[in-house]
């Protein structure tokens, strides 16, 4: 006969403690940036942005295309390179490219984001460097930052210079 062993309400609160401490990835970016983004465009998005934290010293212009709607232009400057799961920044660079607005939707768990695609240098492969940026906006200002730790506040995130 084996034997069934309840816990009592104490044992079972000292076991979810830890999980009450962790927080959500909206909450994190809600905290320092504003909500994530559902549904941004490429007219909401487009302009000049400048680095803080991880990212000072680099700036991305996002240029909107009267072609492709959804996306545009982007150029950068310097631009950080290498393995991102290292958690550290390489050289940087200056270069240019295509960007669109993926995913996002009705539902508050799609996010949308802005997929980076370089033309100039064309030395990148997949993990050489960021080419996702998520977003975030809080009414006075739109950020665009890496999306890597959920419990705190992004340290690459570059901020919408005019809105």
């Amino acid at each position: 006969m084996s034997r069934v062993r309840l816990l009592t309400p104490a044992a079972l609160a000292l076991l979810l403690v830890p999980l009450a401490g962790c927080s959500s990835a909206s909450t994190a970016v809600e905290a320092c940036m504003g909500k994530q983004s559902v549904g941004a465009t490429s007219g909401e998005l487009a302009g000049a942005y400048a680095g803080e934290g991880e990212a000072e010293g680099v700036t991305i212009t996002l240029t909107p295309s009267e072609n492709k709607p959804g996306g545009g232009r982007v150029t950068v400057h310097n631009w950080p390179t290498g393995d991102w799961y290292k958690g550290e920044l390489g050289e940087t660079f200056d270069g240019s490219g295509t960007w669109a607005v993926v995913g996002g939707g009705t539902s508050g768990a799609d996010h949308a984001y802005v997929s980076l695609s370089f033309t100039a240098p064309q030395r990148f492969l997949d993990g050489d460097t960021l080419d996702r940026l998520s977003i975030a906006e809080d009414g006075a200002h739109v950020y665009l930052y890496e999306d890597d730790d959920p419990d705190v506040c992004p340290a690459f995130r570059l901020r919408k210079q005019s809105r």
